[in-house]
């Protein structure tokens, strides 16, 4: 069958190159957008995890007392996730997986420094050489050294995960801090010699042999997840070129893809095709589909069901999430108090107490404390204003004087942050006649 007739003006051609240009370029943008994202999720106290208290969960520190902000934003995350790769299959590994990431900018390098047939194929279905006009020690120097820096910076994106900005800084620097372990640097370092040797040559066979999250998404994919199609009835216009085979990251035939097969949804191969006949003014013959695979029937059960069906499994178990979440916000309580026996005692009669206070912002903010139901002659604070930088706890000392009458005495203890923070602890304070 012959191809449909284009109209050849240059509106036509310029909207066929959008086509795929404007492909190629998204998936460059999301995957850039990907490492920025795992940089600023820390930097930005959305989520990191403090090696001294724990997770911090939007610049809060959560204690086990905010179960449900955790299991909430867990619970809406696994579900939006589940949700995606019943939509959207495998595309994570082809549009946000740092692994291909780095592993297409290493090949992107590798091309340009040591020709194209120089990329790595760990399947030997195509000889890698070295173009001998690029074969210089020049060449490979800066290759080497463009990888190196690129796991060099890859390695630092872990460690705003554990440790504060100020304290990474301190890390590149070389400077003395008192939250960095002397041995970091080695444990950097280690780290970044494996990921050199990933980025330099293991690259995509991590993702065709290695990659167990691909096959976790495997489990949620539904018929109608997204999948690349094939125009069969165009199929003399395929023309046999192999030019979608050669551009697949994973090699495959996208003519010819499966319910369980290796593609990523990348669109490497779409880009490729548009590409193609857009210099003979026509469509490409493969493009993006939701839907049921062509002449393609499922037996199992659990892959037969529908996107719809598996949004309205899912869609309870989110809003439960979500609603523990937002719950887990308002009722997120930034201060700590508690009230404690001293251990400095006088015989069988207590008269000093500890309070203390623990702040669970990363961000100043102070706190006065308030005795009430006792006369201010028989007690005394050793300070009634805290102030914090950041997290952390401080202790206050109360003292009771011991010409108080005898008897039980309740004491109300309140502490009341700027913020409009208030809580209180009630103390039974006896004293023997």
């Amino acid at each position: 069958m012959n191809s449909p007739e284009y109209p050849v003006n240059f509106q036509a051609k310029l909207g066929y190159k959008k086509t795929w240009l404007s492909l190629r370029y998204a998936r460059y943008f999301s995957q850039i957008g990907m490492i920025v994202g795992l940089i600023l999720i820390p930097l930005l106290g959305i989520f990191r995890i403090d090696v001294s208290s724990g997770f911090i969960v939007l610049g809060r520190q959560v204690w086990f007392s905010d179960f449900s902000l955790v299991f909430g934003l867990w619970l809406s995350l696994a579900c939006l996730l589940v949700l995606f790769y019943s939509m959207a299959g495998t595309a994570f590994c082809g549009w946000l997986c740092p692994q291909n990431t780095v592993s297409g900018i290493a090949n992107a390098w590798t091309a340009k420094h040591l020709g194209k047939r120089a990329v790595i194929d760990w399947e030997g279905q195509s000889q890698s050489k070295i173009a001998s006009n690029k074969n210089s020690f020049l060449n490979w120097i800066f290759l080497t050294g463009k990888l190196l820096l690129l796991s060099l910076i890859m390695s630092l994106i872990p460690l705003f995960y554990f440790f504060p900005p100020e304290a990474v800084w301190s890390f590149v620097t070389f400077q003395n801090d008192d939250r960095l372990a002397g041995s970091l640097h080695w444990i950097y370092m280690v780290f970044a010699v494996i990921l050199f040797v990933n980025i330099a040559v293991v690259r995509h066979y991590a993702c065709r042999f290695m990659c167990i999250y691909r096959m976790w998404q495997y489990l949620f994919k539904t018929k109608d997840a997204l999948h690349i199609d094939y125009d069969e009835t165009r199929s003399d216009d395929c023309e046999k070129c192999n030019y979608c085979v050669k551009s697949c990251m994973v090699e495959i035939d996208p003519t010819k893809t499966s319910f369980y097969d290796s593609c990523t949804n990348c669109g490497a191969c779409i880009v490729a095709c548009n590409e193609l006949h857009a210099k003979k003014q026509s469509k490409g013959l493969l493009s993006f589909k939701l839907g049921k695979r062509r002449n393609v029937e499922h037996n199992s059960r659990f892959m037969n069901s529908r996107l719809s069906n598996r949004m309205f499994a899912v869609l309870p178990f989110f809003l439960v999430g979500s609603g523990l979440f937002v719950w887990g916000l308002l009722s997120y309580q930034p201060y700590h108090i508690s009230v404690y026996r001293a251990d400095n005692s006088h015989g069988e009669q207590i008269y000093t107490y500890r309070i203390n206070l623990a702040s669970k912002l990363y961000k100043p903010g102070e706190v006065s404390l308030r005795v009430d139901g006792i006369d201010p002659q028989f007690y005394s604070l050793s300070k009634q204003k805290i102030s914090f930088n950041s997290v952390g706890r401080y202790d206050v000392e109360l003292k009771i004087n011991s010409q108080m009458a005898a008897g039980l005495h309740t004491i109300l203890i309140t502490a009341e942050s700027t913020n409009g923070w208030q809580h209180s602890e009630r103390l039974q304070h006896f004293v023997s006649s």
